[in-house]
């Protein structure tokens, strides 16, 4: 997980853009999934599903995927939680896929000043320390906010281990 995770740093410092559909750094910048799919496609997984409902469908398949309902940090639910997990959303945009995952990120510990649990990918509006970022980069995790005035609702739906990785 250690390569994994510095890889991921590694595209963090190229100042990339949040680019919808893509999974290539070289064209300045990615999106969440494209993030994922590139990062483990560079240590050998050459099976990585190209969209988050995909990726969902590929950690379920795997039996490796942890459910979270509560909408706590601190649950139980959250205890099996390691650094490289990958971490699921929903409800983040509208979409027709099935299941309606909609977002994906690489979980990376917890920060040794102050214990923030953080989190790195690629997205168009999450915080770092309550400043807002776009693009590959790393971001707050935190149990989203819902509003029932809200149309779109962003739900944490849980986390799972990298399918066929090995460190």
């Amino acid at each position: 997980m250690r390569k994994l995770i510095e890889s991921s740093l590694d595209l963090a410092r190229q100042n990339l853009t949040y680019t919808f559909g893509s999974a290539d750094p070289a064209s300045g910048g990615m999106d969440c999934s494209g993030f994922i799919y590139y990062v483990l496609r560079q240590h050998g997984l050459t099976q990585v599903p190209r969209d988050s409902s995909a990726l969902y469908s590929w950690v379920r398949k795997a039996r490796g995927f942890r459910a979270v309902i509560s909408r706590k940090p601190d649950s139980f639910e959250m205890d099996e939680l390691l650094p490289g997990d990958l971490l699921f959303w929903s409800g983040t945009y509208a979409t027709a896929h099935d299941p309606p995952v909609t977002h994906t990120m690489i979980y990376l510990g917890t920060e040794k000043s102050g214990g923030a649990k953080i989190m790195i990918g690629s997205s168009d509006g999450r915080t770092y320390h309550g400043q807002k970022r776009n693009g590959v980069s790393v971001f707050d995790f935190t149990m989203p906010r819902t509003s029932i005035a809200s149309e779109q609702r962003s739900t944490f739906i849980g986390y799972a281990r990298v399918p066929g990785l090995r460190d």
